[in-house]
């Protein structure tokens, strides 16, 4: 399907400034994961140092920011296409939240994937733990597509599985010079924003300065998210996107 004409005309002249604090999600176990193959945290540091060493290189775009904000763009390599990503040896995009609710909404609609990918693995029985934190970013080459002229569009963006007209709309905009996309969570019950950040100079901080603590419990009525601290718990019927592959 071919994008509407007026796109390259509308991402050259709809950019615009955007700056703001957005949020993602990731395993808790980021932090310990290799603790739990040494004794002490000197022993850890040195491995992490190995590990490094292993890895890609950083872009030289992207150097100096915190592992959590550099990863999408140090693995060329992406196994599986995703709505503003195509599969394959591509460049990297860094999907971020306004709402810390909507990161953990987004991260649970996968894992309830796999768990319907895989009907034979039972639930866990215990809740997992999940780290929403910050990403601030400011920059003065953002589009919005819930915004005129792209939300004429809004049919193309807002599919729940087809994404080919996001994923040349991502290699349009890049060659425009497009830093972020901002764009409407169809995951998002409330269809809260998101972002697509295309490039690391995009990034208004170099590490996260604040983190929350999610637990989430899967079952058969669906998943269930609570943040303690912040007082802040929901829930998602397993129905909600039965609609989805």
């Amino acid at each position: 399907m071919a994008l509407p004409t007026w796109i390259p005309g509308a991402l050259r002249s709809e950019q615009k400034p955007l700056q703001g604090v957005f949020w993602r999600c990731v395993e808790a176990q980021h932090v310990v994961s290799t603790l739990q193959l040494v004794d002490t945290l000197d022993e850890q540091r040195v491995l992490e140092d190995m590990l490094e060493e292993t890895k890609p290189p950083v872009p030289p775009e992207c150097a100096g920011l915190h592992y959590l904000y550099l990863t999408p763009f140090r693995y060329g390599l992406y196994p599986n296409g995703s709505r503003f990503r195509r599969a394959g040896q591509t460049p990297g995009v860094y999907y971020v939240s306004e709402e810390p609710a909507t990161a953990i909404i987004e991260t649970a609609f996968h894992l309830l994937l796999f768990y319907a990918d895989s009907p034979g693995t039972p639930f866990p029985a215990q809740p997992s733990e999940h780290t929403a934190f910050d990403v601030p970013v400011r920059t003065d080459a953002a589009i919005d597509l819930s915004a005129k002229p792209f939300n004429r569009a809004s049919d193309l963006w807002m599919h729940p599985s087809d994404y080919e007209p996001c994923q040349q709309l991502e290699e349009a905009a890049r060659a425009e010079k497009v830093q972020l996309i901002r764009y409407t969570s169809v995951r998002d019950p409330q269809q809260r924003p998101n972002a697509a950040i295309l490039n690391c100079a995009a990034f208004a901080a170099k590490a996260p300065s604040q983190n929350q603590t999610w637990r989430l419990l899967f079952n058969k009525a669906g998943m269930h998210a609570i943040c303690e601290f912040h007082r802040v718990k929901f829930s998602l019927p397993s129905d909600l996107w039965s609609d989805d592959p």
